[in-house]
């Protein structure tokens, strides 16, 4: 059996059935050898348990959450604030454990956290036990009963002080807590209101927050954000946007808390629906981000929405393909947020029936409830929900840094077009202007053939205008 601890975290013992298992070191694993053991037996659980007992000093964060590990930091007033950040980095680097994106304990799991009783202990799901002992300590016990990413199991440590609301949402009763730095109370309670928007935003859009039973939670952290399940991190200092801009430069951005908005997104994809390659996260972060978009049209309309998705395009660097290499824990490029988003936003406006749209979101969170899945397998399901074939598509945005063109050229009455800086079979359907009367939108279906359309000429503008929705360039040609 292998299980996975990064250096310097050294395994002392294992221990399975009461008695001690001999292991070696191979770099950042370790190979445990097991007896008398079927892979397909079914133990009782006071027997399967496996003891690991493990020591060190993890390796410390030196950006996270994006260079992440251990974050050992004092808060304003001098008090020790710790906290992981771990994503990517593997939960490995500071526990012993199946570090695969993949597998995920299904029945949750319990963290006891012992921190000097000056100090607050919050984690992830529902907080079971306090204990208080003679020698200064305090022992925190908090239990996630759903399934749960090993990244996202943190334990945040501080001088804590929480506070709450109830949400009456679409399963009953949601808890929602909020654990914050002591001096930053009345920041946080004027600045959290924006978490019940995010709630009932999405519920409406993607259906039940997936957590009931583990609550919700954001926990001030001592790093910008990230999506821990049940528990998550905030440190977007109270203000509106991110770090206080708006990464759309549309002013939308400025109506929200970006870090409350997009890691609560995640909730729905990247904790509910997690991917079991790396290589295929744009299943998180490409409807995550298109989550910031979801939240303005849900409160500001649809057309500052759309402002505010369109805006994000200036960020796209069409760098390396979104989806990265399978079976070597390799992403793809960071365009899985805008450029990613910017896709999502293109089916939607092919789809033509935001009801659908939306009934598809929410099955998508229905259908894949707390599974671990593939690329392929939601790509399927958009195609199969929609009734429409969006594989072209994805291909396009996901596996290639090409941006189509229309590329068109008219002679005499005659509208010639075509698909250009494309795969080969390229199809999606674009909204135009400027060939017809120009209060009428006309849908066209191109291919990377050239098409040709008789028109009124009395109509054409100077050039072909593209729906603004769609992220595609537009290219005439003699």
């Amino acid at each position: 059996m292998q299980i996975d601890l990064q250096m310097p975290m050294q395994i002392d013992s294992i221990v399975f059935k009461k008695s001690r298992l001999s292991y070696k070191r191979d770099g950042q694993v370790y190979w445990v050898a097991f007896r008398d053991f079927k892979v397909d037996e079914k133990f009782k659980p006071e027997l399967a348990q496996l003891t690991i007992y493990f020591h060190g000093q993890p390796i410390e964060a030196k950006n996270p959450p994006w260079d992440g590990g251990w974050i050992w930091q004092k808060d304003k007033k001098g008090n020790p604030w710790m906290s992981v950040a771990c994503q990517g980095l593997g939960a490995s680097v500071w526990y012993p454990c199946k570090d695969h994106q993949s597998d995920e304990p299904d029945s949750g799991a319990i963290l006891h956290i012992v921190v000097p009783d000056t100090l607050v202990a919050v984690g992830n799901g529902r907080l079971t036990a306090k204990n208080l002992s003679n020698n200064g300590l305090a022992e925190y016990t908090w239990q996630v009963k759903n399934p749960i990413n090993n990244y996202n199991i943190i334990p945040y440590i501080g001088k804590y002080v929480q506070f709450g609301e109830q949400y009456q949402g679409e399963k009953g009763v949601l808890d929602m807590d909020y654990w914050v730095l002591a001096y930053n109370l009345e920041k946080a309670r004027s600045q959290f209101k924006d978490a019940n928007r995010t709630i009932k935003a999405f519920e409406h859009w993607f259906g039940p927050y997936p957590f009931y039973e583990d609550g919700y939670k954001l926990v001030e952290s001592p790093h910008l954000g990230m999506e821990h399940q049940s528990a998550v991190a905030y440190g977007n200092a109270f203000q509106m946007g991110y770090k206080g801009r708006d990464l759309s430069g549309s002013g939308w951005g400025m109506k929200f808390d970006f870090i409350i908005v997009h890691e609560s997104g995640h909730e729905w994809f990247g904790n509910n629906i997690t991917t079991k390659d790396i290589a295929d996260m744009w299943v998180h972060e490409s409807f995550t981000n298109y989550s910031e978009t979801l939240f303005t049209d849900y409160y500001y309309a649809k057309e500052a929405g759309n402002d505010y998705v369109i805006g994000t395009r200036k960020n796209v660097r069409n760098d390396i393909p979104i989806i990265g290499q399978y079976g070597v824990n390799k992403e793809g490029s960071g365009d899985m947020y805008y450029k990613g988003g910017n896709m999502l936003h293109n089916i939607r406006q092919v789809i033509d029936d935001d009801e659908k749209f939306r009934k598809i979101l929410r099955g998508l969170n229905q259908t894949f409830y707390h599974q671990v899945v593939s690329s392929e397998q939601i790509e399927s399901y958009i195609n199969q929900q929609s009734g429409k074939d969006f594989s072209k598509v994805f291909d396009q945005y996901l596996r290639t840094t090409q941006i189509p063109e229309l590329e068109y050229k008219l002679v005499g009455k005659q509208l010639s077009y075509r698909w250009v800086n494309c795969i080969s079979g390229f199809n999606m359907p674009i909204k135009v202007t400027g060939i017809s009367d120009p209060q009428k939108v006309k849908w066209l279906n191109p291919t990377s053939e050239w098409q040709m359309l008789k028109i009124s000429k009395k109509y054409l503008k100077n050039k072909l205008e593209i729906d603004r929705n769609f992220y595609v360039n537009v290219k005439p040609t003699n």
